[in-house]
């Protein structure tokens, strides 16, 4: 297949297409990371995007049913530079161009991802429009302008779970794998380490939640029920939950006024809240602050930041185009994170409630665990409060 992808600037980059014949619309941005393109795929975070991978070679590993973080996928469309050819990995089961086919994802490859990542980094974020079928240029450049864009639009409604659900009651999917050595018999695909028990219930609001999320929050013994983001406070209270999580998601958080204003209740109750990514930008908005839209975003698994606490830098997984505004926080909401490229706001704090978040993502897939033992943090806070 011959694809295009098109820019509302005017730029056309061709190619070659493969995954599924079908055409979108999305804000074109590019990501760093040099593996962990599944778990980009399928993160609801990049829900309205045409995701670019800086890497050259994307591919050579395939995809497994196991590592999904999500329900389903969830990019527009994907740009790389080149497909690998083999697909050479013990626990693949598809390769990349056939499990972006099954999910009617179009793909581009061919295409000068360098020159299309500097265009990003000086233009900022562009919508665009990338097609494998059969549309004109000219029809490909009409519709990246017409699109309208992220600004402004609820995401959030089309990623969550329509129903609350308890996750992993058989704890099936939780555990950390285990590595197997010299036991033939045994299947290393479904060995994993033992889990401690669920002894603290939370609840977490599902904004567009990865899935290792959910696995961080088992591991440090939480029982989590997880809430469809249209719930409402008076809904998660009537679990009696020790703890409050609020998840990533996509889109526009200026666009959330009513999940704000039920995590403004929550913030009064006194119940320790801990927010990643799209749940620190809600948990900004409900202390007070204001979010905006950053010029191309931070995605990929090398993002500095630093702990203005302790001094700590951690390289972190990110993901998001937006951020809060430092200079509309009030006085007792403390920035404690921030990020070493661009200064950005990373963390918060609360002076005198057990309240806080990050923007970056210590749960990784892909990335670095540096940030992991954010979840412990939020296991101690709850205990201290209970």
């Amino acid at each position: 297949m011959n694809a295009i992808l098109a820019l509302e600037d005017g730029t056309v980059f061709r190619g070659q297409g493969f995954g599924a014949p079908a055409s979108a619309c999305g804000e074109v941005c590019f990501n760093t990371s040099m593996t962990g393109y599944q778990e980009i795929l399928t993160d609801p975070s990049y829900k309205g995007q045409i995701v670019t991978m800086t890497y050259p070679l994307i591919g050579n590993y395939g995809v497994n049913q196991q590592d999904v973080e999500s329900w389903r996928t969830h990019a527009a469309g994907f740009v790389i530079r080149e497909l690998s050819p083999v697909v050479s990995n013990w626990r693949a089961d598809y390769s990349l161009s056939d499990y972006l086919a099954q999910n009617g994802i179009p793909g581009i490859q061919g295409v000068d991802t360098r020159a299309l990542t500097k265009k990003l980094r000086v233009r900022g974020a562009l919508n665009g429009f990338i097609t494998t079928e059969d549309i004109s240029e000219g029809e490909a450049l009409e519709r990246a302008k017409n699109w309208p864009g992220l600004v402004g639009v609820d995401y959030v409604k089309e990623v969550t779970h329509p129903q609350a659900f308890r996750w992993d009651e058989k704890d099936e999917q939780s555990a950390e794998f285990d590595l197997v050595r010299g036991n033939l018999q045994v299947d290393a695909r479904q060995t994993r380490k033992p889990l401690p028990p669920a002894d603290i219930p939370i609840v977490a609001f599902d904004y567009g939640m990865k899935y290792n999320i959910l696995r961080r929050l088992r591991q440090q013994g939480f029982a989590v029920q997880v809430l469809p983001a249209t719930a409402t406070a008076a809904d998660a209270l009537k679990y009696k939950p020790a703890g409050i999580f609020l998840s990533n998601g996509p889109g526009d958080p200026a666009a959330l006024d009513y999940i704000v204003r039920e995590v403004q209740t929550l913030t009064g109750t006194g119940i320790p809240i801990f927010g990643i990514c799209l749940g620190h930008q809600i948990l900004g908005q409900a202390l007070g602050g204001k979010t905006f839209k950053l010029k191309f975003g931070h995605r990929g698994g090398n993002q500095p930041v630093k702990d203005l606490e302790s001094g700590r830098v951690e390289i972190t997984s990110q993901n998001h185009g937006f951020a809060v505004d430092p200079a509309s926080l009030p006085d007792n909401v403390a920035v404690n994170r921030i990020n070493l490229n661009d200064q950005t706001v990373e963390g918060l704090r609360h002076k005198t409630k057990p309240i806080f978040c990050v923007q970056y993502h210590p749960e990784a897939a892909p990335g670095p665990h540096d940030s992991n033992p954010l979840f412990a943090e939020f296991r101690q806070l709850v205990e201290t409060r209970g």
